[in-house]
């Protein structure tokens, strides 16, 4: 049986995503650990981004998806690009990136609790 490219399409855009999602979960992982050093945090993370920049890129709508791929560009740079990665400065930027990512999973889960269209319905509710 073969595959339309509508079908193909969308689990290449699903693979991508879930990609990116497992690279946030794995550096708040090793945000979170007491364990991890500068070295081999840019181990884990060289290794999860060049898994990531082997898929085809894929056009995200969603703004958490788009916020959550610039994020990671960003720490990327910050720290396997840079020559003056250490410990120290690993450590210092633990607790602020790990609220960058709780921020962003808030922006992801703000969309799931309620609809707009219930909203108003509950606002409306105590007016008898």
């Amino acid at each position: 049986m073969a595959y339309t490219q509508k079908q193909i399409d969308k689990f290449n855009r699903q693979k991508y995503i879930t990609d990116l999602e497992k690279i946030a979960k794995n550096l708040f992982r090793m945000f979170r650990d007491e364990k991890t050093t500068a070295h081999s945090f840019v181990e884990k993370f060289e290794q999860l981004k060049k898994k990531f920049d082997a898929r085809t890129e894929i056009h995200l709508d969603s703004e958490y998806h788009q916020q959550l791929k610039a994020y990671i560009s960003r720490i990327y740079r910050q720290t396997c690009q840079s020559a003056s990665f250490c410990d120290k400065l690993f450590l210092d930027m633990k607790e602020a990136e790990m609220s960058n990512l709780n921020r962003l999973q808030k922006l992801k889960n703000g969309t799931s609790y309620k609809k707009d269209k219930h909203k108003s319905k509950s606002q409306n509710e105590d007016w008898g």
